[in-house]
């Protein structure tokens, strides 16, 4: 009985200590687990349609991607030569020569070196990351990309420029600069309490985060440099659009591009906050009035480009005077107001400079006054938006007008250098008037007027479709009296059912307003000295 008791007793001692061993043996592998490096984050294969993820493994260090998966997403054959210890890639009737533990490739005949040697585990052969822009792109036939940084790998003719931006707060103002690499196309609007900047792009490969990012801000996100005016920048859907977020006391924005080396832009846009002014104390009886405060000055003191500084925007009839109608009832008048409401915002927002509107609502205003609102501003440009018509419905695009003199005959030509009278002033003398008729005073900018529509066709062009005719010539009496360069833009036809539908919608407005404001910065980097 003893020595069963003993049996028994050494027996659960063994159990004992085997359970503590397997247990000792659970916990270091949950340790060992927990201490284990995460797994690289994969790259990202972006063509012109899809999106497909590439897995990336380290070793030894160095990132890797297995043959097997870059076999699926491009035309690889890879022949594994076990005598040889390496293998043969076939890429387009052309051979990659891969060897075991030789940071070395022979691509097509070339020789070229690998950061690190392929490295094979028994079920596939791995390579360094950077054999796809080193060894593949070469020959693939078609382009390829690959961008460390960002993880992406571009794969033919995709439009995905680099961007990266910085915030400054400097007083009132908040300046966002955007680098963007390579130059490309781009509009900015602004709808609510966000600032949108489209460009003409497949996507943007950006640190900022996507529209469903979760809200910790993370390193070159700007949502760290917060505040009253801005609160963020995120990349909006669809591709190709990135939206900054505005804060509660943002007031209004400018922007300008600036060239950047090596053929990038610098997109620099100012956000202008609110300010509060203290209240004016109480002038003593006898010193001077103070001067009105119905228009406060500028925010921003800058210099506006090439010697711009005044703007007239006609939007075209107004009141009775309806223009012309599309089928679904979009009226000319209702049209032009709106574009002419968004060329303002643009212009004031890009360029700084001053802009009138000749009318900003509805009611009727004579073609002569429509110039002289120009005249009495002394405006640098002047520029009559309309809507065209046509009993032939198939008919459509954008036309730009300047004056034509033939109307006037041999007098208009004469009349472009002004003729000088001598009048009397107060106190004796007399004084020089340059003095012409009202309806000759285009004459004397035709020239600059026709260049100016030349200008702003070919911007147009860019963007929306165009007649048959882009640019044409008529004796249009809003233009006639304007004494400035003046052109007449028919932004397309509301007889022509889808053009009429474009006129009414945001996307063809917003299209035409940018399109101006690239054809006036054109225009006047061409003519630097200034109109006047």
């Amino acid at each position: 009985m003893t020595k069963f008791v003993r049996s028994l007793r050494t027996v659960r001692a063994r159990v004992w200590s085997a359970a503590v061993a397997a247990a000792a043996v659970v916990l270091t592998i949950a340790t060992f687990a927990a201490q284990a490096p995460a797994p690289p984050a994969p790259y990202t294969v972006v063509s012109r349609t899809t999106r497909q993820p590439l897995p990336v493994r380290s070793v030894s260090g160095q990132e890797m991607f297995a043959l097997d998966d870059l076999a699926r997403l491009f035309p690889l054959t890879v022949r594994e030569d076990a005598l040889a210890g390496g293998l043969t890639i076939a890429v387009n009737a052309q051979t990659i020569v891969l060897t075991a533990q030789q940071p070395l490739a022979s691509v097509a005949g070339r020789m070229i070196s690998l950061p690190a040697a392929p490295v094979h585990d028994g079920r596939t052969w791995f390579v360094p990351v950077d054999f796809v822009s080193r060894a593949l792109a070469p020959i693939l036939g078609s382009p390829l990309e690959l961008r460390k940084p960002s993880r992406l790998i571009l794969v033919g003719d995709v439009r995905m420029p680099r961007i990266a931006g910085r915030v400054e707060t400097l007083g009132a103002v908040t300046r966002v600069t955007l680098d963007v690499a390579p130059s490309t196309p781009h509009q900015i609007t602004q709808a609510g309490s966000h600032l949108t900047i489209r460009f003409d792009a497949d996507g943007l490969d950006t640190p900022f985060p996507s529209a469903d990012a979760p809200g910790t801000p993370a390193p070159g996100d700007l949502r760290t440099a917060a505040n009253d005016a801005f609160k963020g920048a995120f990349v909006g859907d669809p591709a190709g659009v990135l939206t900054i977020e505005l804060g509660p006391r943002f007031a209004s924005f400018r922007a300008t591009d600036q060239p950047a080396p090596g053929g990038a832009t610098r997109i620099v846009i100012d956000l202008i906050a609110q300010t509060e002014t203290a209240p004016v104390p109480s002038a003593p009886a006898t010193a001077a009035p103070a001067p009105s405060t119905t228009e406060p000055p500028p925010l921003l003191d800058l210099p506006p480009i090439g010697g711009l500084r005044t703007i007239v925007i006609d939007p075209g009839h107004g009141g009775d005077e309806n223009g012309a109608r599309g089928d679904k009832g979009t009226l000319e008048k209702n049209v032009t107001l709106a574009v002419a409401r968004r060329l303002k915002g643009m212009l004031e927002g890009r360029l700084g400079v001053r802009v009138l509107l000749t009318r900003d609502g509805d009611q009727a205003l004579p073609l002569d006054q429509r110039a002289a609102v120009a005249n009495n501003n002394k405006a640098d440009l002047f520029i009559s938006l309309h809507a065209n018509a046509s009993l032939r419905s198939a008919i459509g695009g954008a036309e730009v007008f300047y004056l034509d003199l033939a109307e006037y005959g041999d007098e208009a030509q004469r009349a472009a250098p002004a003729s000088a009278e001598s009048l009397p002033v107060l106190g004796g003398g007399s004084r020089d008037i340059e003095v012409m008729l009202w309806e000759m005073a285009q004459a004397r900018y035709i020239d600059q007027s026709a260049a100016f529509a030349r200008t702003v066709a070919a911007a147009l062009h860019d963007r929306v479709a165009m007649s048959r005719r882009p640019i044409q010539q008529a004796p249009f009496r809003v233009l006639g009296g304007a004494n400035m360069p003046a052109i007449l833009i028919e932004m397309g036809y509301l007889s022509n059912r889808q053009q009429e539908q474009q006129l009414a919608g945001d996307d063809y407005q917003n299209a035409i307003a940018q399109a101006l404001v690239e054809g006036i910065v054109r225009f006047r980097g061409a003519s630097p000295q200034g109109t006047r």
